[in-house]
């Protein structure tokens, strides 16, 4: 039987959240290592179905019902994952991804908003998210997402940990980027599958829907190539350092991205 719950947003958007009719997907679901999620989630209706649907799928949930305990929780909960609504009280979504991502640079986070508001999934993929969920969603595509995002977090190549650009150096083991002066930058679970992938393919332009089933986990063309086109920016921002000239990935047109020929794919690990 399916189960929906709807609740109203003061800006009137009606969010639905499908329990039931996935249990039998749900149990069939192998999740080999037991995994931890965060929902932070104040409305009750919707984090309960969310909470619902990923425990059914064999996960470990904690959940938090304001901005404030979503970052307790976040840095003290040992999490893998985190769900992350924008509009809540105490401290709004994207106070406490940039509060998580000072901490925590490497935790996957998974944004909630609501449909229409592209605004504020561009500032959130800029802000450090690494993937978003339109409201409403279905309890099918949410877990695809957290199974796409948790899929590429333990699967990184340990024989590619650096790269030499106009600016400085890369090291996709510890995610940072090494600047000229020594400074070190994070990036982001996704920013570094992004240039480990181009980099694996530097001989060649790798297509958005290339990157979407490769890095994304996404497949039967059912992503936002939109959220590749942000991550590339901001990723192209923390690789310049504030030089508008360095060219560290290039777009083909037509074709999609690639890195620039004057990065270089090294093998030795940066001290």
């Amino acid at each position: 039987m399916l189960v929906s719950r709807h609740v109203s947003r003061p800006m009137g958007a009606c969010i639905e959240i499908s329990v039931g009719g996935v249990t039998n997907q749900m149990a069939s679901r192998q999740v080999l290592k037991k995994k931890r999620v965060l929902v932070v989630e104040d409305e009750f209706a919707i984090r309960r179905g969310v909470v619902d649907a990923l425990t059914l799928s064999g996960y470990d949930v904690v959940e938090a019902a304001d901005g404030e305990e979503g970052l307790r929780q976040g840095r003290s909960a040992e999490v893998d994952l985190v769900l992350l609504d924008l509009l809540m009280p105490k401290l709004d979504g994207l106070q406490v991804l940039s509060e998580l991502r000072k901490t925590h640079p490497a935790l996957p986070i998974i944004i909630l908003t609501a449909r229409g508001s592209e605004e504020d999934r561009v500032r959130g993929l800029r802000g450090g998210a690494d993937d978003y969920v339109v409201k409403p969603f279905s309890a099918r595509e949410l877990l695809a997402r957290v199974e796409a995002v948790l899929r590429r977090t333990p699967g990184r190549p340990e024989r590619m940990p650096s790269l030499e650009g106009p600016t400085g150096t890369v090291d996709l083991q510890r995610r940072e980027v090494v600047d000229r002066s020594g400074q070190r930058k994070s990036l982001s679970e996704m920013e570094a599958n992004i240039l480990q992938y181009l980099a694996a393919h530097q001989e060649r332009a790798v297509s958005r829907d290339e990157l979407l089933t490769s890095v994304w986990g996404i497949t039967g063309g059912s992503g936002d190539t939109r959220a590749i086109d942000m991550h590339i920016t901001r990723l192209r921002g923390k690789l310049a350092n504030g030089d508008t000239s360095a060219e560290w990935i290039v777009t083909v047109r037509g074709q999609g991205y690639m890195l620039s020929a004057n990065v270089t794919v090294g093998t030795e690990a940066i001290e």
